[in-house]
This record gives C-alpha cells, structure tokens and sequence, in this order.
C-alpha cells in the first residue's frame, strides 16, 4: 500500500511537471510570435501554478516582464522585475537589461529615487551606454524639469472616447488623427500585441470641441473621465478579414503577429469625427501623417500592405512602410510607397519641412544607433534621396519616434532614450541649414509626463498645439490633449559661472560676484563661489544683465550677459578668468586652439587621447590628455602656424595645420581597425584607369599617412556607377585599385601594406541601380574610391 502511494505521488508529480512544461512552451510560444498579452496570461499561471527549476524561474520572470513592458503595463513590469532582481544571487549578463527595464519601469511610475539607484547599478554592468548616468543624474534633482510647468495650461479634448486617440495632425480647418476606435457594429480585428484594434485615420473638423468645450488639467497629475460617445454608423467601414503581423501604435516598430475577430461593444466615434478616408484606412494599421503645405499630397504610414498586396519580412513580419497619395477631386488616390522602404525593417511617421524638401521619419533600419533612430531625406530632381541618419545629437540607444517640425523648420520628438520624466518625453532640437542639430531640450511638465507623451504638433514659438498623452488612465490608452502657453517660453535660464586664475587655470574659490539686473525687475544680488570656482545662479528671461567677478589680488572683470536672444532652455556656462596686473597684459596677447577628438565612425568622443600641439614658428610643442568628452583647449600666441596630432594605441589620424591669428574650433577624427574612409577627388578617365595628375596629388597625401604609420596595412577598394555590364564594371574596378596601389609602392610603400580590391557596382551608394535614369552627379557618387584601415597601430 506505501509503495502504491509513493508511486502515484511519483506519477502525479510526473504529469505536473509535464503539465508545467507543456504550459511554459505555449508561453514561450505566445512570447516569440510577440503575442504579449496572451504571453503574459500563461507566464503568470507558469509563475502561480508549477515547480521550476532556478533558471526557469529567472527566465519565465524576464519573458514576463518585458512582456508587461511592452505592453505599458508599468506597474506590473516594476512588481516582476523587482521579484526577478531580487531572486538573482549574483549578477548574470543574460538579465543585465532587465536592470534598464526595471529602472525605466520606476520612472514610469514617478519613484525617482529609487529609479536613480537602479540606473546607477546599471552604470556599473553597461558603462558605455550613456543612459544610466544621465539619467541617474537628472534623477537626482528632477525638479529641474518642472520649473516652467506654470507657464502651459492643458486641455483634455472632450471628442476622446475610450479607445485610443493619438498623433494629431493639422489639416484644412481640422485634425487627422489615429484611433482604434470602432462603430458599434463593426467587427474589431485586434493584435495580440495588446489586443486592441487595429489603427485608421480620423478626421475631426473645426468645432467647439477644439475651440472651448474642454476640460482643464493643468499637469500629469489630473485626472479626467472620458466622454461615452453615442453611436453612429460610419460610411466606409473595412470588411475585416484574416488576421496578420502588425506594429504597435506607441514604441514605434515592435511587432506582433497574430490578430483574431471579437465583437465591438466599445464606444463610438462622435458625431462630429469621421473616418479621413475609404481608400487611405485599410484592414492594418495606418498613420501617423504629414501633409505637403498645399494640402494636395498626404505622407502616411501603413503596414507593409498596398493594392491588396501583403509582404512579410525573412522572419515572417509585416513591416510598417512609408507611402504618399495625392488628392484628386476630393479622394485620396494612387498611393505609391517611398523608396527607401524595405519588407525588412519597418519605416514609419512622416514629418515634413515647412518647404517640403525635407522628409524626416522614424525607421529601425541597420545602422542605427538604438531601437528607432531619426533620418532624413532630401527631394532633389524629383526624387527622394537616400535616408540620412540625424547622428547621436538627436538618436540615442534608445527610441526616438512621432518627428513634428514646426513652421520655423524646427524638430519636435518623442525619446525614451533622452533623459526624461518616464517612457517617452517630448524633446525640441533647435536645427540649422535645414538638418544641423544645434540643441536638444526636454520639454519638460507638463507638457511631458511620467508616461508616454508623443504626436505634438505646434507653431513655432510654441504658443498653442496639440499633443498625445497616456498620463490619464495610468498608461493605457492614449488621448489627445491641447495646450496653450500663458507664460513665458522658458522660465528662468540656468547659468553656471567658472571662475578661474586666468593664468594657472586654478578654480578661485571664494570669489566675490555681483549680478545686476539692468531692467530694474531685481535688486542686485551678491553671491560667492565654491571650493571649485563655481556658481550657479537662475536669471529672468528676457532680461539683460551685468556680472562682475572680483577677488584680492586680481583685477576685476565685468561681462554683460543677456537672456533676451536665447533660442533654447539648456542651461548655460560662462568662464570667467581674473588675472593679476602682470598677467592681465600678457593675456591680452594669447588665443585659443580648441576642439574635440572624434571617432571617424559615428563621430564619438574620444578619452585618453594625448593631442600634441607643435608651433612652426619655434617649434616647441604643447601636449594635453583628453578627458571623457574628447575636448582638448591650448592657449597660444598669436600670428604662428601650428601642426596638430593625436596619439593612442590602435587608433591613427591624418591631424591638421591650424593658424591661430583667431580662436580655432579644430576636431579631429581618429580611424581605427574595419573603419572605411573614403579618398576625395580620386577620379578616372571614362573606361580608363590610369593614375591622373589630380589623383596623384590626393595619393601623395594617403602615402605620407602610410610613412607616418609604418605598420598600418589598408585594402584598396574601388567602385564604379553601374553603366556597362556587371562583369565589365568588377574588371574596371580591380583595375583602377591594382593601379593605385601600384602607385603607392613606386613612392615607397611596400607592397604587402596594400590589398587591391575591385567591387565594380556590386556596393551603390544610392538608387542608380540598372535601369534607373540618375545625373551626373549621382552616378559620380559611386564611382569612388576607399581605403579599409586592415591594421593601425
């Protein structure tokens, strides 16, 4: 009888763990296919119900919370991944992120405190991802993100239902917007993603909604019940039809793959809202949207889905698209997809110009520097150029997404990789010469809240928009807010002061600043520095101003300073040096040489780089280390030529000749091992590849890098555009690299440091492929040549 009773005990844990393990690899199933929600259902009976072995657990934890987390469910994501932290005995490099996602989780959730310490001990496993320290140290003193919320007030739009509603955008005398939101009849094709509906394009015309009808919130804080809506039929409803792969509307271009058909008692859409358009709003998701100036042509993003054409990407995923259709006598018509799409990663969100030359979007396409990157296209000869990444001022390791420029041709940006107050935040970058980033600033509350905030649309001094918010119901579905500015653009500008022994560079502390404010608003202020030299001080906007910095011993130096022609709100620093008598009138015959050490890709700071600064004049030589931020400063005198270098293991530089009758601003970039440099003014004969006079001139300058680094070996790679055969072009090409290296070992380069290598058109630079009519001008674009760094030391 004992022995039956252990048997059956045996047989019953037997088919428990059976049990167990059927129901984790459903999870996992659910979990690969990007089905989040039904992946979490299964995770958390997984969790509840069966024994797990140590690593099981750990692993159905991290499944489970990301799943949360990606479907913005912070509360929950906190609760698991604090349990999975807490269970890990030591740190293990498979669950590293889940220190990020916890730490973003707690943002999200407003616990700063705590967020600040997680994203410090994620410092400490990922040291090169800047994320951790920088929000760590906004963490610290969050408040700074605060000090303008006064001069905003927001409006909850009462056209909201309880569907999501997001990324408005201005047309005619209206809103296009995005919504899930479903007549009361209609079948609802959901995702598994989150199971919620797929998204179409609505329009709400000029109304009393828009105008007063609305209710003050005033910050992140407020709540608001959302308006039920009664129903209405609405003409030109889908035909929903078999389920596919699909992107989620708020992180941009994660993917989920299956969709099955509920029944939609929701609420409807208003009275005053319609459905933009029958041949636009498709059975997939659609938007957001831009529109030209003149209204005549939309850009939209779509599912991989066109003239009834269905794509997937080699791992069976419906990617988002770009696509444009014009207007035609009221319809939208002949919906063409933008070339720099592919069925492998997805592209989305449109934003133009106030020209409309300039296309900026969002896309997940290699190269990238996080999750979604922002990039650019150019229409030029009537076409749009090949996509150009706006570079790590603007993309992070994160995700930037719903690009907005406003009339002034400045770009709005929602970031979850900026620091912010949680998920994504709204971020302006002040661009010059149409794509050049001069600043990027947080907007700050309460235009930006703990959750998601994205899809703004505004004018160029920012006195009235729109914008979308999930702040409302604790992250769930999204809303559309309006916001009118009441106060002034900034609130008082952050100003640090440095002062210094202009001569030993020493911090001075104790010294002694007087601010006047000139417009007679504030009595003048005295304040003194600490035991670095430092102060900070808050000054008025729009005002002018008078320091003076002063100390035994020195002469005093006054600056005026002035608040009033101030584009952005970053906070600013000011060097101010004292000098004593002797020193004062030797100083006002010194310059400045400054700049910034680079990487050749990606344009990354470089630290620990010794910069060697020789005067021709004398030749005497100046040497410094760069720290973290790669900058480097040599106070020099006038009327002298200097040669400039940087020096460290495994990297190389071409350096520079600088003159120093002015200030110079000289960044240097540094190459290393697999970098890819390309040789300008490198051309060829037609069908010809001997060496021109031109071309020697520019290989005189690769022989000297070559003499400077006498262990560097390169491969020379030469292209050509793609007229003539395939065949003809890689036979060219090889011959036009042998003659270049030949080149370079008559004029003293062994010949082993060269490899010569031909790719004829097999590596086009932009879309003049075979059969593609291109100018002059493009075609010479791919007719290059390269060097590939193979060693440096």
């Amino acid at each position: 009888m004992r022995s039956f009773y252990l048997l059956c005990c045996l047989i019953g844990c037997f088919v428990g763990s059976a049990r167990a393990q059927s129901l984790l690899k459903q999870a996992d199933r659910q979990f690969d296919l990007l089905a989040y929600s039904n992946a979490i259902d299964l995770y958390e009976q997984v969790l509840n119900r069966s024994k797990l072995s140590e690593e099981e657990r750990l692993a159905t934890l991290s499944k489970l919370g990301y799943s949360y987390r990606q479907v913005r469910d912070t509360q929950n994501a906190e609760r698991v991944y604090r349990t999975l932290l807490e269970q890990l005995k030591e740190p293990k490099t498979d669950y590293v992120p889940c220190y990020l996602y916890y730490a973003q989780a707690l943002a999200s959730n407003g616990k700063y405190r705590e967020s600040q310490e997680i994203y410090e001990l994620y410092s400490t496993f990922q040291p090169t991802d800047q994320r951790g320290k920088q929000f760590s140290q906004l963490y610290n003193d969050v408040s700074i993100l605060s000090r303008n919320a006064g001069s905003y007030r927001i409006q909850f739009l009462e056209t909201n239902t309880t569907q999501a509603e997001f990324s408005p955008m201005y047309y005619r005398d209206g809103l296009v917007f995005v919504t899930n939101r479903r007549s009361g009849n209609a079948l609802k094709r959901v995702f598994n993603w989150d199971d919620s509906a797929f998204l179409d394009l609505y329009y709400l015309p000029q109304t009393p909604e828009m105008d007063e009808t609305v209710a003050s919130l005033g910050g992140a804080s407020a709540s608001r019940k959302k308006k039920q809506l009664r129903h209405q039929r609405m003409l030109g409803e889908d035909h929903y039809t078999a389920p596919t792969a699909n992107d989620t509307r708020t992180v941009g271009f994660q993917t989920g793959t299956a969709a099955h058909n509920l029944s939609d008692s929701e609420t409807t859409p208003s009275d005053e809202t319609q459905k933009f358009s029958r041949t636009l709003n498709t059975k997939y998701h659609e938007g957001p949207v831009a529109f030209t100036k003149d209204g005549t042509k939309v850009f939209f993003t779509r599912n991989n889905y066109n003239n009834g054409k269905y794509r997937e990407s080699s791992d069976d995923i419906n990617k988002l698209k770009l696509y444009v259709a014009e207007e035609h006598s009221g319809n939208w018509r002949n919906a063409q997809e933008l070339p720099f799409n592919s069925d492998e990663y997805s592209t989305g969100h449109p934003a133009l110009s106030p020209n409309d030359k300039l296309l900026f979007f969002a896309s997940d396409r290699p190269g990238g520097f996080g999750g979604t990157d922002l990039y650019v296209s150019r229409f030029a000869d009537g076409k749009w150029s090949e996509p150009v990444n706006l570079g790590n001022h603007i993309n992070t390791k994160g995700n930037e997404l719903f690009p907005f420029v406003d009339d002034r041709g400045n770009l709005y940006f929602s970031s979850d990789g900026h620091p912010g107050l949680g998920d994504l935040d709204i971020f302006y970058a002040q661009l010059t010469n149409g794509t050049a980033v001069k600043s990027v600033q947080n907007l700050g509350e309460p235009l930006n809240s703990s959750k998601d905030d994205f899809g703004i649309v505004t004018d160029g001094v920012r006195m009235m928009g729109y914008l979308s918010s999930n702040r409302l119901r604790g992250g769930s579905d999204d809303d559309i807010y309006r916001f009118r500015r009441e106060g002034p653009l900034y609130a008082c500008r952050e100003l640090t002061l440095h002062v210094f022994d202009g001569q030993t560079q020493q911090p001075l502390a104790n010294a002694q600043l007087d601010v006047d404010q000139q417009d007679g608003q504030q009595e003048k202020r005295q304040v003194q520095t600490d035991s670095e030299g430092i102060i900070r001080i808050c000054l008025d906007p729009d005002s002018d101003f008078r320091l003076a910095a002063s100390m035994a011993g020195y002469a005093s130096n006054r600056v005026g300073f002035s608040t009033r022609a101030l584009s952005d709100d970053q906070p600013l620093r000011l060097d101010i040096p004292l000098y004593t008598a002797p020193a004062l009138t030797t100083q006002l015959l010194k310059s400045k040489i400054r700049g910034q050490v680079l990487t050749h890709t990606g344009r990354l700071p470089i630290d620990s780089v010794e910069v060697i600064l020789r005067n021709l004049c004398d030749s005497t030589v100046l040497t410094m280390v760069t720290g973290p931020d790669g900058n480097y400063e040599f106070t020099v005198d006038p009327g002298c030529e200097y040669t400039i270098e940087a020096l460290k293991d495994c990297l190389g530089t071409t350096g520079a000749h600088i003159s120093s009758n002015v200030d110079s601003a000289t960044n240097l970039t540094m190459f290393r091992k697999g970098d890819i440099i390309e040789i300008q003014n490198i051309y060829y004969d037609l069908n010809q590849w001997a060496i021109r006079p031109d071309a020697g001139r520019e290989l005189d300058k690769l022989v000297a890098l070559m003499k400077k680094y006498p262990a560097m070996r390169i491969e020379m790679r030469s292209h050509t555009d793609s007229r003539g055969s395939a065949e003809y072009n890689k036979t060219l090409s090889t011959k036009r690299a042998r003659a270049a290296v030949a080149y370079l070992s008559r004029n003293g380069i062994a010949v082993h440091r060269a490899k010569a290598t031909g790719y004829g058109e097999s590596m086009l630079l932009n879309e003049c492929k075979d059969g593609v009519e291109c100018p002059e001008a493009k075609q010479q674009r791919n007719r290059r040549t390269e060097i590939k760094i193979l060693q440096v030391e």
